[in-house]
Parts: C-alpha cells; structure tokens; sequence
C-alpha cells in the first residue's frame, strides 16, 4: 500500500519504519525537508533526528506533506497536536479527499513547560476540528492512548490481551481501520467508541496517561477492558 505519514518524530518513525519493512511503499512528509535533513541532534527525549533515524531504513522516503498526501492511498497524522492542522493545510484538501486520514495526534500544550496541558478538551477535540476542516476526509481517530513502540508491536506488552480505540463518523472507515491495525501491527482488541465526538475521551485520557508514566517510570503500559 502507499502510505503517507505526516511527522519525523518518535511516533512518525515508530509507524513508518514499520511500515516500510513490511514492504508498503511509504513517504514521510515534513514542512521543510532541507530543515529537516541538516538536524542531525537527537530531541530531548533522546530519541534520534530523522537524518541519522533514516540511514537505518533507506526505504523510507521524505518529502513535503503534499508530497506524502499526494502520494498516498491512506494517510497517517502523526505530527503533534500544535501543528496538526497546519500540516494538514499544507498537504492540500485535494491530495486529501476521499482518503482515510489516520489520526494520531494529541492536542498537548506545553507553553507552561511539564507536564502539558490541553489546548482544546470537554466540548471539542483535535480529531473533531481535522474533519470539521477537512469534511471530505475520512478521519479515524487511534493509537493515541498508547506509546509508540507499543503502537506497532502490542505483542511485547500482556501477550497483546489490552485495548486500542477507534472514533470517527465513516463505520467503513473505522472497519477497514481496525483491520489494517490487526494487519499490520497486531492488535487484537480494538474498541469502536462511535463518531469522532468520542474522540475527545481519548484524548483526555492523556493527561491519566502522563501521570501514569510519570509513577510506573515507563510508557509500556496499557488499558485493558473487561466487562
């Protein structure tokens, strides 16, 4: 499949170099590919620059979010939250249309430094404010209540016996969704909360999640539902 994934960082590598070893043929789009070539620093996470993260997965190309958009059959939003939309702006609604946009990203706020709040939550949530922007896209909203590494192998956490989400308003979409997700990474339980209002649950979920993190000392961990 051709995949085009929005975001350099963590989890942008984490789904891309993925991908792209699993023989789909993927392009990472950035704002600024000379930008983002010459960095060469790891972030403050410690977690590498795409420059020096990319000689280890030559297969996956970079170019501009129109350029990722443009190319893709699906889309994947893995960008943050404070520049989700302007990404998505810059990729062009005509390379977007009619596909299913994938939707990672969280709207975390951290001008007040750590741990970040939310710049929209209760009454609205990103994942609304992409398909109200983009109305002819299929938004799906997931991934985002776990780490990245876990995103792409649930196996390494309980056998893979925790929960993932899904939100959007095309039931085909969502389907098709958590199909490609037991696909391509695994997964074996994955929840369908409704429309993309009920996106808002998960991404209030964070602010639980970092100070989960924050305790347990790792970012391995999950939800798991039983009912």
């Amino acid at each position: 499949m051709k995949i085009g994934i929005f975001g350099t960082g963590m989890v942008g590598q984490a789904i891309s170099g993925k991908l792209a070893s699993s023989g789909h043929d993927v392009i990472v789009g950035t704002r600024d590919v000379a930008s983002t070539l010459a960095h060469t620093e790891p972030n403050l996470y410690g977690f590498p620059a795409f420059s020096v993260w990319q000689k280890e997965y030559p297969l996956v190309r970079l170019g501009t979010f129109a350029d990722a958009a443009r190319h893709a059959e699906l889309v994947v939003n893995a960008t943050n939250g404070a520049g989700a939309l302007s990404a998505l702006q810059q990729s062009g609604a005509s390379n977007l249309n009619g596909k299913i946009l994938i939707d990672i990203s969280v709207p975390l706020d951290f001008s007040r430094g750590m741990p970040p709040a939310l710049s929209v939550c209760n009454t609205d949530s990103l994942g609304e404010q992409i398909q109200r922007a983009f109305p002819e896209v299929r938004v799906v909203k997931t991934l985002n209540t776990v780490t990245a590494s876990l995103m792409v192998d649930p196996l390494q956490l309980a056998d893979g016996e925790h929960h993932l989400f899904v939100s959007g308003n095309d039931a085909a979409a969502k389907a098709q969704v958590a199909s490609l997700l037991a696909a391509w990474f695994g997964w074996k339980h994955i929840i369908d909360l409704g429309d993309i209002t009920t996106a808002r649950g998960t991404e209030m979920y964070l602010p639980l999640w970092l100070r989960m993190w924050g305790a347990l000392g790792t970012g391995l961990f999950n939800i798991r539902v039983v009912s």
